[in-house]
């Protein structure tokens, strides 16, 4: 019998053993392979075996190399010459694309040279700029990437200046990124963004166009790459309004057509995972010579991703102002990227579009490939952008296009293999507080669809504020009068659940329990004369006892779920605190005397003797009182913003002590 226990015993272990899960803890790791040749390097790599996320294009892996020399290349294998001897160091970052497993992280490398070398042969990024702004991944939460910032001088003389740059954008509640670094190569003194400005009234009149200042609008400025400005003070200011942090680069001695590159690693905060396709900003606002004023503004968008998807839509509506919902347009965008072994000539986007966004407003901001918008009801053979308007749907086709394939044949840079379209919309007419939701089917030339994630927009709570007014009835008091005034708190014009807070005060006066005492009989001490003529020993005396009660109360409701059924109608409940602040008893003892006259049964009451009559009146403070309440309303009106009228009910928790509330109230 023990032995057939044990058995028993050793086998209920081994099967819990068995469905133990055992967490996988291993980090992923790519390693930096050098190949050297005297001071010319070429960089591969070992990376992780891809995890193919199914149902999605092939996997691959995309490149982002620094060199430790202030260069940087995005292919998979690049060749880069070192010019001084010394010792660099090498960084790889490895982005897995529509692979489930976690990004891998690398080791940085150190190389070494002993010789000066011609680097003439290096892969030179090309800048349409004299400031880019660059990125090698999207980011993702609690993961690190890099900004590349790279700038020019176009002078045909030697320039010191300086670059300024801004990150972490005050609509959001939680900072966007930490800098973890700064990588610069060419003596720059980089700081904190200080309040120190350039003011020089000076001004280059070297082939530059200006932008008016007075133009310039703080919340609504669309910056322009080629555009110079002047007013470098207010271009700052701008910044400082919408950004929290920043650093300032103060270059030198910078020859004529030289090129340099920053590199700033940030990450993600964890917080950003709500946020997922949201729309960011980076700001760089670059000033070539500090003798001048002249400066150039240069903005980067980013979305927030969950994996590195190139498929992707993203929106600027995650934080939305309801109150100034007439004036925004919300801008979306959505990227994707030709993954085939060929170029696409045709991409198709059918892209949702939730009923509050008006299509007819259907603005396109940018796009890429870039091209015309296609003539209606007109064939083409150039390359155009053609744009249907459907019920549900807004339908956005490349036509005659050439898009290079990530898997084809010599392509090496995988930017060229991309694409987006990025539209604002209006909000309709009749449309309520509520978020929404949308996705893009994209369609390259016949190959089934790619379907993106969802994007979604949603409404800042916001605050309205309401004022209250009316009267209380309590039906089991007498002669009770109850008026009162208040606030309240609540989402601004919330759509159907939302909760509510109020505070009111309430001015109440009722009279109290009166009593009437029994007729005792009362000797006259000295007697009295009656009307009649008569002397009275012996009389009767009653005492009354009324008294007023006035009370000062005030009335919290903590927090009240409430619900609109339509524009009109709305209910509520939830509990009240009623504490009575200041009360006080205004008492009065009446003793009235009478006449006795004698019958069969002995002496009893007979006519009031006025002149007898006497009254003492107390005065009593109460103490303070808490009772808790229950309620629950209904109102009429306005319900969503503005004015209503409504009523209420009260059941008290301690008492039989219930009463009803009829109020006003207009929500602002």
């Amino acid at each position: 019998m023990l032995k057939n226990t044990l058995l028993l015993l050793l086998f209920c272990s081994s099967v819990v053993f068995s469905q133990t899960v055992v967490k996988d803890t291993t980090t992923r790791l790519a390693k930096i392979i050098p190949v050297q040749n005297k001071n010319s390097f070429t960089f591969k790599s070992e990376k992780p075996e891809l995890n193919q996320i199914a149902g999605a294009p092939k996997a691959f892996y995309s490149h982002y190399w620094e060199f430790g020399d202030g260069n940087f290349s995005t292919k998979e294998e690049p060749n880069h010459t070192y010019k001084e001897s010394g010792e660099y160091e090498v960084k790889l970052w490895a982005t897995n694309n529509y692979d489930s497993g976690k990004t891998p992280t690398t080791r940085p490398q150190k190389v070494k040279t002993n010789d000066k070398a011609d680097a003439s042969e290096n892969e030179i990024q090309l800048m349409g700029d004299n400031i880019v702004l660059r990125r090698n991944r999207e980011p993702l939460p609690d993961e690190e990437f890099v900004v590349i910032l790279s700038y020019k001088n176009e002078k045909d003389y030697v320039t010191n200046g300086k670059i300024y740059f801004y990150y972490n954008e005050k609509e959001f509640k939680n900072d966007n990124f930490d800098l973890i670094e700064t990588r610069n190569y060419h003596n720059e003194t980089v700081e904190e963004i200080s309040s120190d400005l350039v003011n020089n009234d000076d001004f280059d009149n070297n082939n530059s166009f200006y932008a008016s200042s007075e133009n310039i609008i703080y919340s609504n400025t669309k910056f322009q790459d080629t555009t110079v400005r002047k007013n470098l003070p207010l271009s700052l200011e701008e910044a400082k309004q919408k950004f929290k942090k920043g650093k300032t680069i103060a270059f030198t001695n910078m020859n004529p057509n030289e090129q340099r590159n920053i590199f700033f690693t940030l990450k993600t905060t964890p917080e950003m995972i709500k946020d997922t396709s949201a729309i960011l900003k980076v700001r760089s606002i670059y000033v070539p010579d500090s003798n001048y004023e002249n400066h150039k503004i240069k903005d980067m968008e980013m979305e927030i991703v969950t994996s590195h998807d190139p498929n992707k839509m993203s929106t600027n509506g995650l934080f939305i102002n309801y109150r100034l919902v007439r004036f925004k347009r919300v801008k979306f965008k959505t990227r994707f990227q030709n993954n085939g072994e060929g170029p696409a000539k045709t991409i198709r986007l059918e892209t949702d579009v939730p009923d509050m966004f008006d299509k007819t407003t259907l603005q396109i901001e940018s796009m890429y490939p870039e091209c015309p918008i296609c003539p209606k009801n007109q064939e083409v053979r150039y390359s155009c952008l053609d744009t249907i308007v459907a019920e549900k749907q807004i339908i956005f086709t490349f036509k005659n296009i050439y898009l290079p394939g990530s898997e084809q044949k010599n392509v090496t840079e995988k930017d060229s293999t991309k694409g987006f379209v990025k539209y604002s919309l209006k909000f309709g007419k009749d449309f309520h507080k509520v978020k929404t939701k949308s996705r893009t089917a994209i369609i390259f030339d016949k190959n089934d669809p790619i379907i993106t994630n969802y994007s979604v927009t949603r409404f800042n709570p916001g605050i309205s504020i309401g004022a209250k007014v009316g009267y209380n009835y309590f039906p089991k008091l007498d002669n009770a009068k109850s008026y009162f005034v208040g606030a309240t708190i609540s989402p601004y014009k919330s759509y159907r659940w939302y909760w509510q807070s109020e505070l009111l005060f309430n001015k109440l006066d009722y009279n109290g329990v009166s009593t009437i005492s029994e007729f005792t009989q009362f000797e006259f001490n000295p007697s009295i004369q009656n009307p009649d003529g008569t002397v009275s020993d012996i009389g009767f005396e009653r005492k009354t006892i009324t008294s007023q009660i006035n009370r000062l109360v005030t009335d919290i409701v903590p927090i009240s779920l409430r619900y609109n059924v339509n524009n009109y109608i709305g209910i509520g409940f939830g509990p009240q605190l009623s504490t009575t602040i200041s009360s006080k008893q205004e008492t009065t003892e009446t003793y009235q005397y009478y006449q006795a006259i004698q019958n069969t049964t002995g002496f009893v009451p007979d006519a009031e003797i006025p002149q007898l009559k006497r009254e003492i009146n107390t005065s009593t403070k109460e103490k303070t009182q808490v009772q808790t309440q229950l309620l629950a309303d209904v109102t009429l009106g306005f319900a969503r913003i503005g004015p209503s009228l409504g009523i209420r009910y009260y059941k008290n928790l301690k008492s039989d002590f219930d009463s009803w509330q009829f109020y006003a109230i207009w929500k602002f």
